[in-house]
């Protein structure tokens, strides 16, 4: 970026926009899990993004071939199975504590950075993953005998996300754009569609309503599903877009602490929506998850410049 090229108010106001939008039409994903199925929703969703994607790049002359495929497909693999258990929990379990358990990523980074790269950890980044992990406890709103492998699959996708993160710094720095969100969607495809085929040749027993979510195989789409496939597809392109364009005017340490913003809006959609407000105790857990996303983020530009002493 060229000095004095940086405008920090337009990326704040992209990536709070940003935001807010994938609170919002992530909320509306309640409205489909009761008559919908996860793998119809994955392979609709990302073949929309993908017809749309193609065109976008021919038409601004932008390649989608990675330079190094083996590297962009763990990324997206990693990535991709991220979003598949993100949005497998929103069928049963409120949103504000699904988007936590996604925003353990930053604290995965941290973990990873250590046990799988060597990298040092200072004495803030560690109370930060501390710190991160005891608002995960607090908002998940769960007694110890309470908790189950299940709910802790965001959790999981927390750690998947992070890792994905990693691969982008590690193995995707010379990677465009568009061809990393190409992969993404292509993997995202193949999931969905991998999923129906293996619905529609061993058809597993449907829970009623949003039980069902992760289990049900092909249906016939209604209209609300459509609209909100619609809505899923243009919306996550169009907030890439803004985040890109964000990453494009600012520090990408700012950018970075702004997308913690997201936990907010996920939870002021869900009370304006459904009512759904979180107790003290979870609320707090999502204001530590959101503090230690931000200290870690602060404090990433200080560890970078250690790595590149050492």
């Amino acid at each position: 970026m060229e000095a004095g090229a940086e405008r920090p108010a337009l990326a704040a106001v992209l990536v709070v926009g940003t935001m807010a939008l994938y609170g919002l039409i992530d909320n509306f994903m309640r409205l489909v899990t009761a008559e919908a199925g996860l793998w119809q929703f994955h392979f609709l969703r990302a073949g929309l993004a993908v017809a749309i994607l193609v065109p976008m790049a021919w038409a601004f002359g932008a390649t989608l071939r990675p330079r190094r495929p083996s590297r962009v497909l763990a990324r997206s693999l990693l990535n991709s199975g991220a979003m598949v258990i993100y949005f497998g929990a929103l069928g049963f379990m409120p949103i504000a504590q699904v988007v936590a358990g996604l925003f353990t990523a930053p604290l995965f980074v941290v973990l990873f950075s250590v046990t799988l790269f060597g990298e040092r950890v200072g004495p803030w980044r560690t109370f930060a993953v501390i710190l991160g992990f005891a608002g995960i406890l607090l908002a998940l709103g769960l007694d110890a005998e309470d908790m189950t492998g299940w709910t802790l699959l965001p959790v999981l996708a927390g750690a998947l996300y992070g890792l994905g993160n990693l691969a982008t710094r590690k193995w995707c720095a010379g990677e465009g754009t568009l061809v990393l969100l190409g992969g993404f969607f292509v993997m995202m495809f193949a999931w969905g569609a991998l999923g129906c085929l293996v619905l529609w040749l061993n058809p597993l027993p449907v829970a009623e309503g949003a039980a069902g979510w992760a289990t049900r195989g092909w249906v016939a789409p209604g209209g609300l599903f459509l609209v909100v496939i619609v809505v899923q597809g243009v919306g996550s392109l169009a907030g890439v877009g803004m985040l890109v364009r964000a990453y494009q005017v600012a520090n990408a340490t700012l950018v970075a602490v702004f997308e913690n913003a997201l936990l907010v809006f996920a939870t002021i959609w869900a009370a304006i929506l459904w009512g759904e407000v979180p107790g003290p105790v979870e609320a707090l857990g999502l204001v530590l998850v959101t503090a230690a996303g931000m200290l870690i983020a602060l404090r990433e530009p200080r560890a970078a410049h250690q790595r590149e002493e050492a």
